[in-house]
């Protein structure tokens, strides 16, 4: 899908994310309070990125406010290095179409040391049939 395209088919909100890197507000998306069992997917190419199983509530200082998994499904993320606004943390993408995520951080709070903290309007959540 071309720039144009996505353009049209995501909100500004989306769009900047995903494909200008940028963060949406804490506490006030979409996903960070949802429960639902089920997987949340990359909003641009569909791929299946984290497992309801993974996330988890954080009232990490700085990270909190943004939905919190503490593993992605095995292949679906890339790490890239990430020097902007003066420090070095690691941005994650989506393996598949590179769409931008969040960043993953070492948190010793988070089950398994590890905290990928995303942008919900990055995903879109695929919930299990009951």
């Amino acid at each position: 899908m071309n720039k144009d395209e996505l353009k049209n088919k995501l909100t500004a909100e989306e769009y900047a994310v995903t494909q200008e890197k940028g963060t949406e507000t804490p506490f006030t998306n979409k996903y960070y309070t949802e429960t639902a069992k089920g997987t949340y997917n990359c909003k641009i190419c569909g791929s299946e990125l984290f497992s309801s199983d993974a996330k988890y509530h954080s009232d990490t200082p700085g990270l909190a406010g943004w939905p919190s998994f503490d593993q992605a499904i095995p292949g679906a993320v890339e790490y890239v290095d990430d020097t902007s606004l003066g420090m070095h943390r690691i941005e994650v993408v989506c393996a598949k179409c590179k769409s931008h995520l969040g960043h993953i951080f070492d948190d010793m709070d988070a089950p398994t040391g590890k905290h990928f903290c995303v942008n919900s309007c990055s995903l879109d959540l695929k919930k299990d049939e009951v």
